[in-house]
């Protein structure tokens, strides 16, 4: 149990069903009435935000976020299939479990999938990979001196902006979270 005075940042409760996770926090102790907790909270399946205010002594379940690394196989078609490299037990996904940047995810990459009671609703990548450019225009020897960048398609399929002096074949790392280059692997 979690008592709404002892709220702090991260925690994870239900609520009604859903599961909600503090964002922000406030003890208020007004000059007349009684004391409340003023809370901005974030359900964690629908990524909705609400601010609520709360007795102190209001008192929720612990909801218990579980988050294991899973190793993905392959895809075929709509569902996308991820291993337990320990047990070798397989999970099957829908597309629209997986976030916008599960793009720059290959085959045998390890990701976080986020359950709540057995129920998947949330899927990590790894926060940098390195994957290979397939396809992009040639640099010209001399343009490096702006800060001019050229769409450049990776081995996922996923296209980012890179500088100009990025060829075919040359190796990257990208930042999953932005999408953006970071350098040359």
């Amino acid at each position: 149990m979690v008592v709404a005075g002892d709220f702090k940042n991260g925690i994870t409760f239900d609520m009604d069903g859903a599961v909600m996770q503090v964002v922000e926090f406030q003890h208020v102790k007004p000059g007349k009435g009684a004391a409340f907790v003023r809370t901005k909270l974030k359900n964690v399946i629908t990524g909705a935000v609400i601010e609520k205010t709360f007795n102190p002594t209001d008192k929720f379940e612990n909801a218990y976020i579980d988050r294991k690394d899973l190793q993905y196989s392959y895809c075929d078609g709509e569902l996308y299939h991820f291993m337990d490299t320990e047990t070798w037990e397989e999970t099957i996904l829908d597309a629209d479990k997986l976030p916008d940047n599960f793009k720059f995810v290959k085959e045998e990459m390890m990701c976080k999938i986020i359950s709540w009671k057995g129920n998947v609703f949330g899927v990590e990548p790894p926060t940098f990979v390195e994957l290979a450019v397939t396809d992009t225009d040639p640099g010209f020897a001399g343009n490096t001196a702006t800060n001019t960048l050229k769409p450049a398609t990776l081995e996922t399929g996923a296209v980012i902006k890179v500088p100009l002096f990025i060829n075919i074949g040359d190796v990257l790392k990208i930042d999953t979270r932005t999408g953006e280059y970071l350098s040359r692997a």
